[in-house]
């Protein structure tokens, strides 16, 4: 940690002069704030999604449907957390919109730029959390960690490897590190 402002702060832990927004499989892990268990519960080795849960899982499966340059892959809900792999891949009409400053009305001409790996971890998070806020009538309350886990997956092994992981997630929930008995003892 480094001090800004006399306060600490973290550092970055994505990789420096990656553009996540480039073409890719990307593995995510997500969890929910203060890791509380909020998506269901683990029984007999098996992922049994509770309502919420089920409607992490719908919002999941309804990214690509907002950005045509994002694929899913292997998803598993936990407990407290959530681990995907997101694909990225080349989309020319698409333009990001990072927020960061004001967008030009007119076209530029090259439109070969898309939405990258923030942008679909923020839809996420912001499309579930009001979704399962709604439903349990806690409006504007916090459901995730501001911040998230990502792994650029190299070559096809890694990916393999990570699939078989999150497809494992549940039957090794005892020994996961975001159990809640392994957060706090």
């Amino acid at each position: 940690m480094t001090l800004y402002k006399n306060k600490y702060r973290i550092e970055s832990a994505r990789l420096k002069g990656w553009d996540y927004s480039s073409p890719g499989h990307y593995f995510i892990t997500i969890c929910t704030k203060n890791r509380k268990c909020l998506f269901g519960e683990i029984k007999n080795g098996k992922m049994l999604p509770n309502q919420y849960g089920e409607i992490l899982e719908n919002c999941w499966n309804d990214l690509p449907n907002h950005y045509p340059n994002l694929k899913l892959d292997q998803f598993a809900v936990m407990p407290n957390h959530v681990h995907g792999i997101i694909i990225i891949e080349n989309d020319n009409n698409t333009i990001v919109e990072t927020g960061l400053k004001p967008v030009s009305t007119e076209m530029p001409d090259i439109t070969d730029r898309t939405h990258g790996l923030f942008e679909f971890i923020r839809a996420l998070k912001s499309f579930s959390a009001r979704r399962i806020n709604e439903q349990r009538q806690t409006p504007g309350i916090t459901v995730w960690q501001t911040r998230f886990h990502d792994h650029i997956i190299r070559d096809e092994n890694e990916l393999n490897r990570i699939r078989q992981y999150i497809k494992n997630n549940p039957l090794n929930w005892d020994k996961d590190g975001n159990h809640i008995s392994e957060v706090y003892p």
